[in-house]
């Protein structure tokens, strides 16, 4: 039996499409989920229209924010029922003797390969998904909701691990995309004091970002980052898909303060790194995410103390999935979602 799905194709730009793909056949470690709802991903848009940085698997069937309920269980999957509802990582393939995976650092495995890229993604009605990686999701969690744990996890993995806000920090939010305005409201759970920066044509994203209690700025967060000693910021995370915003962020942070870096950029960097060293600055990379941290972000969700609904724009049927890539690429909403 086949079932629609939207696959990039071929490496060039508009390469994705609505195809017919036959039904998965799962082993016997992995489980059959019906999807539910899937998010669409700036990574998904990078794909779509071919400026992304990573190796793709071409022809391959997008979407690695997703949600459902399991339908068919591999002969070996234990724990898990037909009907249970659940959300799933992204590390689709690892590699169990690399000594990151050892360590619970999966998603650090050179070999990894996801869903998406490396492997058929959820923009489909049924996606197979290996066992280990399933997390149970409660009844009053909407699969709209629930398929966007996996950013809400980029931006705790960002925000929470790899950086280090105490409650009164003054903290800068670079690009108000998804994981940008994901970041903001994570350091305003933590206690900090956020603002916000993006350009005249985000001002939408910027308004919602406004609804998680942060300061909206314009391009030039200097004066809000001196307020105080005038020494700068404690912190800034560099949300933004652009090499050059780590050079305003090395001038906004104060000396001694930290920056956590989680927004792709392929371009050269063209500039000076002496302001690290001199300010003393830690500069930290932020990547993807592990089981806790799923567990946690749950939790966050499932309780109301993390409130996803402002930055979800709309949910499209799949047929309409040009649309929904077309209102978040354009910036009238922050995120698309997905329902086959």
């Amino acid at each position: 039996m086949n079932e629609q799905a939207v696959v990039n194709y071929a490496d060039k730009p508009g390469a994705v499409e609505l195809r017919e793909v036959p039904r998965p056949r799962i082993s016997e470690e992995e489980v059959l989920l019906e999807v539910g709802s899937v998010g669409v991903c700036g990574s998904d848009l990078h794909q779509w229209t071919a400026d992304h940085s990573w190796p793709v698997n071409y022809p391959v069937v997008l979407g690695h924010e997703f949600s459902g309920r399991i339908v068919e269980i591999g002969s070996r999957v234990e724990g898990w029922g037909e009907g249970d509802r659940v959300v799933s990582e992204t590390a689709a393939i690892i590699s169990p003797n690399n000594p990151l995976t050892r360590q619970g650092l999966y998603n650090l495995d050179p070999t990894r390969k996801g869903f998406g890229y490396g492997v058929n993604g959820a923009m489909t009605k049924f996606v197979r998904v290996p066992a280990r990686i399933l997390h149970r999701i409660p009844d009053h969690l909407p699969f709209e909701q629930a398929c966007l744990v996996e950013p809400c996890c980029v931006a705790y993995n960002a925000v929470v691990k790899n950086a280090r806000i105490e409650p009164g920090d003054r903290i800068v939010v670079l690009g108000p995309g998804t994981i940008g305005i994901l970041c903001a409201a994570m350091a305003r759970l933590c206690g900090g004091e956020v603002a916000i920066v993006g350009l005249p044509q985000d001002e939408k994203r910027l308004e919602i970002a406004r609804t998680y209690g942060c300061e909206i700025i314009l391009e030039d967060a200097s004066d809000w980052a001196a307020v105080g000693d005038g020494l700068g910021c404690d912190g800034v995370i560099d949300a933004a898909g652009a090499s050059i915003t780590l050079q305003h962020a090395l001038k906004l942070v104060r000396p001694n303060g930290w920056i956590s870096k989680v927004g792709w950029g392929p371009q050269p960097l063209g500039f000076n790194l002496d302001p690290l060293v001199q300010k003393n600055i830690t500069l930290q990379g932020s990547f993807s995410h592990n089981w806790p941290i799923w567990e946690r972000v749950i939790r966050l969700l499932a309780s109301g103390q993390l409130d996803i609904l402002p930055i979800i724009g709309g949910v499209w049927p799949l047929e309409k999935w040009q649309e929904a890539f077309e209102q978040m690429h354009s910036g009238e909403v922050v995120k698309s979602v997905l329902r086959p």
